[in-house]
């Protein structure tokens, strides 16, 4: 077991041959001094700007003052709601640390229309939303903040700049908004790439907002920090050494006190890692005892919140290969830590994200030109089959999981309402119960901003479940010329085009009736496990 800061990592896995590689390049102390050039010179102008995150956690001290402030003026009028627009690296570490804490904060990382209705429809006299995006112009995040606005006017409230407050890099075109709005703007840290910010103002703003003591987070990570260093026993360069060490990485909690800290480490792993047809798929379960947890060429990872590893002690539960136990803000420093190890050793740029905006421009395209026209296959029940083969809605998803050749893997991928269509989610357990392969779910377009990269940079060797749902009460962009269910086929389509322009197996089934479409679905998906 290696520990430090409050922070243990204990290990089945032999890693002494990475760790020993890792050592005698000096990674450890070279990257504490934000040394670009450890990842080569391919990498070397884009780590030059983005190394921030290594003392990130220092520098957010200053914030707390204003924030305080903030959240005293905020309440004072009221306003004790806190809805977070935001998409990827700003909307992943807020969730995580409120529902670790159990705090409430509404998260808003989606384009459909119902989730987005329901968020508008509750308790507007006392909300405040924080609008969260690093570079200012992410399509989502601007459609709900013009979402809010129109409901604040229509619903007759005063002040309605007052009611927002904006989190954006310096110079972003969401400052100038900000500003123009009366809105309270805080800028974050530039040299600091989205998913590597949960330290950082995206991180930290809306949860504390939301009433978390966030300094005790930035203690966590400065307690780690001080003692990571020690290369004998350093459990980031352990944790790091073993994601390099296998293809896919699953990720659990141990039931010890972190809640959904997966989610926010598998945009992590999954962008910084799945590029030039590389990287680590990272798979986030519900528990150790989910099927898929273990499996060939998988390394089994548990995290908590306990001072030492949590494991399950029922014998018919799989142990994993590794356990990260430790308070959230040392977490957090040791997955980034971790992850930038891992792209050294596997030979890639952890800090670049080249495909991300390929799915985004089709779906700019889509909006200007239409939606494509496309025909179902067959139709059965309230499921319309687009793509595959069979021709049943059983034999098609058979069909999909044929297709997978060696070191494959499954991703679903659900443009739905992650609140009242939860029920989709089941599906991921099932097909793992159907498949050896390794398999993702993802709700869209929230997975676009995170494993998205993976799908189209990673290794080639995915097949894919889209999942799409008829709309029956859409929503206007306000201001824009399409809707919010235009814009979530379009982000769909483009997708779509994304990944067969790779000729990747795709199917697709469009739900038109959702809750019976997915009950069809987890009862074809039964028949195959």
């Amino acid at each position: 077991m290696e520990a430090a800061g409050g922070l243990a990592v204990t290990t089945t896995v032999d890693t002494s041959a990475s760790r020993a590689q890792l050592i005698a390049d000096d990674t450890p102390a070279r990257l504490a001094a934000k040394d670009s050039t450890l990842w080569g010179p391919a990498a070397e102008a884009e780590a030059a700007v983005r190394l921030g995150w290594v003392d990130t956690h220092e520098r957010s001290r200053e914030l707390l003052p204003r924030l305080a402030e903030l959240r005293t003026k905020l309440r004072a009028k009221g306003l004790t709601r806190v809805v977070l627009a935001g998409m990827g690296g700003s909307s992943l570490a807020p969730e995580v640390i409120t529902r670790t804490l159990d705090v409430p904060l509404t998260v808003l990382d989606t384009t459909d229309p119902g989730q987005i209705r329901a968020a508008l429809a509750q308790d507007l006299e006392n909300t405040v939303v924080v609008v969260s995006s690093k570079s200012g112009g992410t399509v989502e995040t601007d459609s709900h903040r013009r979402a809010f606005w129109q409901a604040f006017e229509d619903h007759g409230l005063s002040d309605i700049g007052g009611r927002f407050v904006i989190v954006t890099d310096p110079g972003s075109p969401l400052e100038t908004i900000g500003n123009e709005m009366g809105a309270e703007v805080i800028l974050a840290d530039s040299d600091v790439g989205g998913r590597y910010s949960a330290l950082t103002a995206f991180g930290l703003v809306p949860s504390y907002l939301a009433g978390v003591d966030v300094e005790e987070l930035i203690d966590q990570a400065a307690e780690f920090a001080a003692s990571s260093q020690d290369e004998k026993e350093n459990p980031a360069l352990t944790l790091g050494a073993a994601l390099a060490s296998r293809p896919t990485v699953t990720i659990a909690p141990d039931g010890s006190g972190i809640v959904g800290l997966g989610d926010w480490a598998e945009q992590l792993i999954a962008e910084s890692t799945g590029k030039d047809g590389l990287g680590v798929l990272p798979v986030v379960v519900d528990a150790p005892s989910a099927p898929g947890f273990t499996g060939e060429d998988v390394l089994a990872v548990t995290v908590g919140g306990s001072a030492v590893a949590h494991l399950p002690t029922s014998g018919h539960l799989a142990l994993p290969d590794l356990a990260v136990n430790g308070p959230l803000g040392a977490q957090f420093l040791a997955w980034e830590l971790a992850t930038a190890y891992a792209g050294k050793l596997i030979g890639i740029d952890p800090f670049n994200q080249p495909n991300v905006t390929e799915s985004k421009n089709n779906t700019n395209a889509i909006l200007e030109k239409g939606l494509p026209d496309e025909a179902p296959r067959f139709t059965e029940g309230a499921v319309e089959v687009y793509g595959g083969e069979g021709d049943t809605l059983a034999s098609a998803l058979r069909g999909l999981l044929a297709s997978l050749g060696e070191g494959g893997y499954v991703s679903v991928m659900a443009y739905l309402d992650r609140v009242a269509d939860a029920g989709a989610g089941g599906l991921r357990d099932l097909l793992a119960r159907a498949t050896t392969a390794p398999v993702t779910f993802g709700w869209g377009p929230r997975f676009l901003h995170s494993t998205g990269q993976f799908h189209k940079g990673g290794r080639p060797t995915g097949a894919f479940l889209q999942i799409t749902g008829a709309v029956s009460d859409d929503l206007d962009v306000p201001g824009k010329p399409f809707t919010f269910g235009q814009l979530q086929a379009a982000q769909a389509a483009g997708d779509r085009q994304a990944l067969s322009s790779r000729s990747y197996p795709l199917l697709r089934l469009h739900l038109t009736d959702r809750a019976q479409g997915i009950a069809q679905i987890l009862a074809a998906v039964k028949e195959l496990a």
